[in-house]
């Protein structure tokens, strides 16, 4: 049973009380206790936020499943007004948000900035879908008429992380909305503030009340309450993979569908024909990007022999160019989530020491920022084996490793060799080991000469433990939806 901090004591009033957002009201938790919200650049309190346990969850449930029966008797193309109209408020408010999201997570405002309007994205993008949902005619006998339909669940759960809170509530609830689901999301307790104000501004959007409810609290409490409700029919959780296997078993017992993004150890492979330069700057973005806090993370640089040592070379250049605050203060990246996320970034630099590595860069605490808060230096280390622990567990820090190799086939069967396949990327000039090396990888996405480029239309999910379903693209809306197949005899 995880263990959990006291409630708080009433907050000072010139701290932000954050309350649940159900049956389109801001609403007190029924227990009256709030949890402490930390800024991560600062280490001091920032706001509090609703403790929520089941009773909450049971209320918010009721409010779903009325909210539901009004959003979905509502014609698609009125769905589909509202969704853009949220997501013009969004864009319109973004600077606001962003420093609301930069100060709970800790993540530069440019980043933040970036995060919010990737969230008026999703529901841009799924308000042109939601008029457009076709079923099928499928060809039967002479005496039928048979077809299929793509109907919502009902009420989806959905348990979001710390790490970029208002994308993984855009995410989600933009294709559950789409489709005609009415939904709850549970966002970590670390960073609840732009859910919250979420929640609210699809009120102002004209979204019926209960359509789009958000409750706070710990995991242990809320998200698990929120999982075994009744009145919950589908269930999207994103976060550690042995969070999501709870998850999953609370969703086996109950027969409902459920959507995992977990963890990643994703490959970055370098062959020796690829521009190094631009390899070595995209390689500093995919593990230092949100201070190496993003599930699909290249933290593997495997690196062909005969340039590992160039790579190496210039990215250590591109670290030393990293510039590390505050969130506010819009540096290029800020400090992690939290002391226990701090200590545990910290203790595994220790273990690549102990197991041999070579730390080529960083490691320590930079000595330009406020010593309360949660920072440390991008860190990469060398003379690593794919056996390591560092290159094998999730760190979610900013550590990267490089493991040199000598062939098409090595790099393949290295990268392959991992619990996790979330993502993956290959370097090279030619196209052909390209296409070669995108169709062995075990990975749910595979970039080609760039990191992460594409936002919410292409598909995102992983292969083995880094879970299973997809969210973004179209392909999400299949699983916000379950399937009716019709057969009429008219004969």
């Amino acid at each position: 049973m995880t263990q959990l901090p006291h409630p708080t004591a009433t907050p000072n009033a010139d701290v932000r009380k954050l309350d649940h957002f159900y049956d389109g009201e801001w609403r007190k938790p029924l227990s009256g206790q709030y949890i402490e919200v930390i800024d991560p650049s600062s280490g001091r309190l920032f706001s509090t936020c609703a403790r929520g346990d089941a009773a909450d969850i049971a209320a918010a449930v009721a409010s779903a499943q009325q909210g539901f029966r009004a959003w979905y008797a509502l014609q698609p193309v009125e769905r589909a007004r509202k969704m853009a109209r949220l997501a013009a408020l969004i864009e319109a408010r973004a600077d606001e948000l962003a420093m609301m999201e930069s100060l709970d997570t800790g993540k530069p405002l440019k980043v933040a900035l970036g995060d919010v309007l990737t969230c008026a994205r999703y529901f841009e993008f799924f308000s042109g879908v939601a008029d457009k949902q076709h079923g099928e005619v499928i060809p039967a006998t002479n005496e039928h008429f048979m077809y299929s339909v793509r109907e919502p669940y009902g009420v989806t759960g959905h348990i979001i992380p710390w790490n970029g809170p208002i994308t993984q509530a855009g995410r989600g609830a933009a294709p559950a909305l789409c489709a005609g689901n009415s939904v709850i999301l549970k966002p970590a307790e670390q960073t609840p503030a732009t859910t919250l104000e979420l929640a609210s501004m699809a009120m102002e959007a004209g979204f019926p009340a209960g359509a789009l409810n958000v409750i706070t609290g710990y995991g242990p409490e809320a998200g698990k309450a929120l999982a075994d409700h009744q009145g919950v029919r589908r269930i999207s959780f994103t976060g550690s993979v042995q969070t999501g296997r709870a998850v999953l078993h609370q969703a086996a017992d109950r027969i409902i569908p459920a959507t995992v993004e977990l963890g990643g150890k994703s490959p970055f492979i370098v062959f020796e024909d690829a521009h190094l330069p631009r390899a070595a700057q995209l390689a500093r973005k995919a593990f230092v990007f949100n201070s190496g806090q993003i599930c699909s993370a290249g933290t593997r640089l495997l690196v062909q022999r005969r340039v590992a040592d160039a790579f190496t070379q210039q990215l250590v250049e591109e670290l030393r160019k990293v510039s590390i605050g505050a969130g506010v203060e819009d540096k290029d990246i800020g400090p992690v989530i939290s002391n226990e996320q701090l200590e545990r970034v910290r203790e595994y630099v220790d273990i690549g020491n102990r197991e041999g590595a070579t730390l080529a860069f960083g490691g320590g605490r930079p000595a330009s920022v406020p010593h309360e808060g949660y920072f440390i230096e991008p860190t990469l280390f060398t003379g690593v084996s794919n056996q390591m622990r560092i290159a094998r567990e999730e760190i979610f820090g900013p550590v990267g490793v490089i493991i040199p190799f000598d062939t098409e086939e090595e790099a393949i069967a290295m990268a392959n060799d991992s619990e996790y396949g979330l993502a993956a990327a290959v370097w090279t000039s030619d196209i052909a080991r390209a296409h070669r090396c995108a169709n062995e990888l075990q990975a749910g996405q595979v970039y080609v000469n760039d990191y992460q480029p594409i936002g919410v239309e292409a598909p995102f999910g992983g292969y083995k433990n880094s879970g299973y379903g997809r969210e973004k693209g179209l392909a999400s809306l299949h699983d916000y939806t379950q399937l009716k197949t019709v057969i009429v005899r008219h004969a």
